[in-house]
């Protein structure tokens, strides 16, 4: 089989940013995934989490309510790594296209007093959330994206490097 382009990134090298991760094309029209990446791999703790699940149901208000997005949104969740999330989004934009969108998602969790859609009736298990760590997460990015706005690194892709034969064959780590 051949390897997920999600697995073709160095976790070992990646770090907190805003990256392009697949645009699949739909007939004329093309849908880009893009990883927002809270935590370093491997090398960090993982998001708490409740809190993460706070900041699904933050975050996927923001962006579902921002008049200027709200209509290119197809999904934002979590990765299953806990190290960041995953957004969905019509079209094919460069990842410093969606960087003040995304710096505005997280800034808007310190204004949040609840988490929106946490009644048993609209969540799968509402009583895992945690504001205060969602906001503690929230500011922390939002910090960091902040500062490292010029850096290249928050962008783009740490490729890994693989061993290939002389016959063309890969190998991958297991």
């Amino acid at each position: 089989m051949e390897l997920i382009q999600s697995f073709s990134v160095d976790h070992m090298r990646i770090v907190p940013g805003i990256f392009t991760s697949r645009v699949d094309r739909l007939g004329e029209y093309s849908v880009t995934t893009y990883d927002i990446r809270l935590k370093r791999p491997n090398r960090e703790p993982v998001l708490d989490v409740a809190a993460m699940h706070s900041l699904e149901h933050l975050i996927a208000t923001y962006l579902r309510n921002d008049p200027d997005w709200k209509d290119e949104v197809i999904y934002w969740g979590p990765m299953g790594c806990l190290t960041g999330l995953y957004l969905i989004l019509k079209g094919s934009r460069a990842a410093e296209e969606i960087y003040e969108l995304i710096l505005n998602a997280f800034k808007s969790v310190a204004d949040a007093n609840e988490v929106p859609g946490t009644a048993p009736e609209n969540c799968g298990y509402y009583r895992m959330h945690n504001l205060d760590m969602a906001k503690w997460y929230a500011a922390e990015f939002a910090a960091y994206l902040e500062a490292n706005k010029g850096n290249r690194a928050i962008f783009e892709y740490p490729k890994a490097e693989r061993l290939v034969t002389g016959d063309g064959q890969h190998f991958y780590d297991s």
